[in-house]
């Protein structure tokens, strides 16, 4: 992967991440207990990463993290006051009928501004830098409805890193990429951690999170384990199929 690019819409090599704090996190939706005594502190400067089974309430935990899940508990964010986040979702809720770019989907998930002003150049340079990092700067101006599962989850990474987060979320970002764009996106997000972003990624590729993380934490609505993932993905190989 190029290095990230040095230039005024892109963030220096000086973002330091957030420690992120779950303390007695709970949450519960229609009378069913989807998380219970969630207490971790993830380190700032790190890849984490979440594995668990479906329905084990991974995204629910990194949605109350973002403050879109009404939870119980505390989740802080200590060591940096105003941290910029970013957020790659497994897929995107899109009327893939609609006759918009990648660059228009880009524009509008990225928006600071009113519309009417346009796009504006350094918001333009931010992502047109993600795209490129994510390998898909020449179909900036391809239809995202016409794009494949796997080139979707890439455009949604790139508007997470554009501009590049101090906190990266991610979930199941590669579930529908190619080989080629997985590697690249484990590229991405451990350069990221060299920079001091803090990363949080959901993900059911135990292999991915051995090469990539520093830490993995198990999820079934409880925490179920903590710790390097040479000390605890490896004895647990009946979980890996879950």
């Amino acid at each position: 992967m190029k290095p990230w690019p040095k230039q005024s819409g892109v963030r220096a090599i000086s973002a330091i991440g957030p420690a992120v704090v779950f303390a007695d996190v709970s949450l519960t939706l229609g009378g069913n207990e989807i998380l219970k005594d969630i207490s971790l502190r993830l380190e700032p400067g790190h890849i984490h990463g979440i594995v668990g089974p479906n329905g084990g309430g991974k995204s629910s935990l990194m949605l109350s993290l973002l403050g879109q899940m009404p939870h119980g508990g505390t989740i802080r964010l200590d060591g940096n006051p105003a941290p910029v986040i970013g957020y790659a979702p497994q897929s995107l809720d899109f009327d893939r009928t609609l006759p918009l770019t990648v660059s228009d989907v880009l524009a509008i998930m990225n928006q600071r501004r009113p519309a009417f002003l346009g796009h504006g150049v350094e918001p333009r340079q931010n992502w047109e830098a993600a795209l490129d990092a994510v390998g898909l700067l020449e179909l900036r101006n391809r239809l995202f409805g016409a794009l494949s599962g796997g080139q979707r989850q890439r455009v949604l990474l790139a508007q997470a890193i554009s501009p590049m987060p101090d906190l990266l979320i991610m979930d199941e970002p590669t579930s529908n990429m190619d080989r080629d764009a997985t590697r690249r996106t484990e590229e991405i997000v451990t350069d990221l951690r060299s920079r001091g972003v803090t990363v949080l990624w959901v993900n059911h590729d135990w292999d991915q999170i051995r090469r990539a993380a520093d830490t993995v934490t198990g999820i079934n609505h409880t925490i179920l384990f903590h710790g390097s993932p040479a000390d605890v993905l490896a004895p647990l190989p009946a979980m890996e199929s879950a």
